[in-house]
Formats: structure tokens, sequence, C-alpha cells
């Protein structure tokens, strides 16, 4: 009974190692559709970069030099008065504009309108006593022709009247004199501008020496004074020689901008900065420039035709040089290489791309030349220009769905 117990064993244990045999060289189950799996390296394309983008221009583009610039006024006075003497009437108010000649001020003008009277009395006199000695002059001759009287009379009364009529001369003068003291009692503007704070009041003391009554400051046009490195001078000189080209003060506070021309370049350059000081100038009837007050200035040395702008953003630096990343027909990100002729604010004028190309802006820094790319709209949700996996239709499982950012 022990050896069939023992036969019976050993049939079990054979039967069970054949049993695993038959099960690992069994060939794999074919599925449903007869299609073996996928492979690893099939699911492993990627999806398409969600970027947004815009189109390379070609436009004419100033080449601008930006500087620091001080507003000031082309022309200030400080009105003082050439006499001492007392304000009777202040005649215009504080931040007034005036035009040339307006009366400013009126001064005590007694003692000069006194000296004036008695100039014209004097040429009273002295014309009267003119008319006498023409009068013996006429006489003498009369007496000399009869053989009354010498030759020498006559000539004496001559003397007589040549000096009167110097006499009258004077007189003449110091009235004209009289007169332009009285008229140093009417204070005047010497040109039109804009009245500052005023110093002085009705029953003030005034001197030529002492602080100016108020100071005119010519507002438009006005003028705004800035410094170039050397380097640039000769770009300076051009621009003026061309007639003054184009100057734009950028106000403070995105306020706006004021275009205005190039009109001075100094003839010597600072040693100590070496830079040069040039001027321009500014319609200024908005009163959008005030003197003493800090702009931008950008000065347009020249101007490029037809460059090809993209945004500075779009540009990648390498250590090989610049790149950007175009979508070409197909959705596929084109590396180009391009140099940077000329920036400034968000734009660049570069070489390598053309007009109406898309150039990538958000986004290149996840691309890889020939990755597929998906556009997003101006929300920020993706666009329908993604280009399908090959060989999956847009109704797949997973090969059409969008991609967001």
């Amino acid at each position: 009974m022990n050896k069939s117990l023992m036969r019976g064993t050993a049939a079990l244990v054979l039967a069970t190692a054949l049993a695993g045999c038959s099960k690992e060289s069994a060939p794999p189950a074919a599925s449903a559709s007869g299609a073996a799996p996928a492979s690893g390296a099939a699911s492993g394309a990627g999806a398409p970069v969600s970027v947004s983008s815009v189109r390379a221009v070609a436009k004419n583009v100033d080449v601008m030099l930006e500087a620091t610039g001080m507003i000031s006024a082309l022309n200030s006075v400080d009105i003082r008065p050439q006499v001492s003497s007392v304000i009777t009437q202040v005649n215009i108010r504080e931040g007034q504009f005036v035009k040339a000649g307006q009366l400013l001020f009126t001064l005590d003008a007694r003692t000069d309108e006194v000296n004036l009277a008695k100039a014209k009395a004097q040429l009273a006199r002295d014309q009267a006593a003119l008319g006498d000695a023409q009068r013996q002059l006429a006489r003498s001759r009369e007496l000399l022709a009869q053989g009354f009287i010498s030759q020498g009379a006559v000539d004496t009364n001559q003397t007589q009247v040549d000096t009167q009529q110097a006499v009258v001369t004077a007189d003449k003068a110091a009235i004209q004199a009289a007169l332009v003291g009285l008229s140093y009692n009417r204070i005047v503007a010497p040109a039109a501008g804009r009245a500052g704070a005023i110093n002085v009041y009705a029953g003030s003391t005034v001197q030529p020496a002492g602080a100016a009554l108020v100071t005119i400051t010519q507002l438009d046009p006005i003028a705004v004074s800035f410094s170039l490195p050397q380097r640039h001078l000769n770009d300076a000189l051009q621009t003026l020689r061309s007639g003054g080209g184009k100057v734009v003060a950028v106000l403070p506070e995105a306020r706006g901008e004021v275009v205005g021309k190039l009109q001075f370049v100094d003839n010597l350059v600072d040693a100590n900065s070496g830079t040069v000081k040039v001027k321009a100038q500014f319609d200024n009837a908005k009163e959008a420039l005030w003197p003493g007050g800090f702009v931008t200035v950008r000065l347009a040395v020249r101007t490029l035709k037809d460059a090809i702008v993209v945004p500075q953003a779009a540009v990648i630096q390498g250590p090989r040089g610049s790149i950007v990343y175009t979508i070409d027909a197909d959705n596929k990100a084109v590396s180009k290489r391009v140099d940077v002729l000329y920036a400034q604010g968000p734009d660049a004028v570069a070489s390598g791309v053309a007009a109406g190309d898309r150039v990538v802006v958000d986004g290149r820094q996840n691309l890889r030349p020939g990755a597929r790319v998906v556009e997003r709209d101006a929300t920020g949700a993706a666009g329908s220009r993604a280009a399908s996996a090959p060989g999956t239709g847009a109704s797949s499982a997973g090969a059409g769905a969008a991609v967001t950012p």
C-alpha cells in the first residue's frame, strides 16, 4: 500500500510541473481588434506646445538717441526799474500773460514832469533870444550896405546868432533827456510771456540795484537742453544741418509726448564729462512743458527704411547668437538666427526674419525645432490651429484634445 501511495504522489508532482511549463510557453492573446499593443516609442509623441505669436512687420523706424533734458525758456527777463522812485500803480496780476510793450508798473513821475516843463521853458526863452539875434543881424547888414557900420559889427552879430542857435539845439536835447527820464516811470514788458510772482506793491520804494519787480518768461515756444556723448556729435550735427530732424520730449507720468526740432549744438565738448550740449525747440501752446522741469528726450538721428520689426521679448539670447522661433504652415516651430540691429522700447529691428512671419512670443522657452504648437488667442485659451498627430483623427480619443497652458 505504501508503494501505491508513493506512485500517486509522484504522478501529481509531474502533472503540476507540466501544467506550469505549458502556461509559460503559451503565446500572448490577441486583442479584440486583432492589433498588437502600442510600443513605448509610439506612445511617446508629445502634445503640441501652447504659444502665442505676432506677425513680423516691415516699417520705417527712427533710430533714437535718448537723454534726460531740462526745460528752459527761450526768453526770460527780470524786470527792474532804471531810476529810484516809488511805485504808484501795479498794472498786472501774478501769472498773467503779457504782450510786448504792455504797461507793467507806474512810478511817481512828478519830478520828471517838472524837469520836462523846465526844459521846455528854457527852450522857449532861448528861441526868443535867437529871434532877437537874427533881427539884429539883418539890421546890421542893412547898415553895412549904407556904409554906417563896419564889417566887424556885422560879424559880431553873426556870431551871436550862431551861438544862440547852438543854445536852442542844446535845449531841444535837454527836452529829449527829460522825456527819457519821464519814460522810466512807465515800466513796460520788453517781450511777450507769462508774469511770475510780483514782489512789490503800490507805495513800495524801488531802486535799480534792488530785487526784480517781476520776471517775464516766454513759454511758447520753449526749449529743452540736454547732453549727448561725444560719439554722437556727428549724428547731432548732421541732424541740425538737415533742418533739425525730429526730437521727442516724453512727458512724465505717461502724460504724452511733444515733438520738436533740434536748434543748437554747442561749439565744444565738455572735457570732464565727454559730452556736448544741445538744445531743441518745441511749440508749447498747451503748456505741456514748464521751465525748470525734466523730461526724457529722444533725438531721431536717422531712419531705417522698411525695417523688419519683431517684439524684443521674442528674441532668445544664446551662446551662439540670437534666435527667434517662428511657426511654419504646418504649425511647427522653426528656429531662425537673427541679428538685432536696433532696439527701442518693446520692439526690435532684426535681420533673419521676413515680414509676415509668425514669431513666437510666449511659450518660446518650451520649444524645440520641429515641435508642434497650438496658438493661444487673445484671452489665453488654446486656438484651433493645433496640428493633429500623424495617423490619428481629430475625433480619436486624446489625439484632438486642446492643450491649455
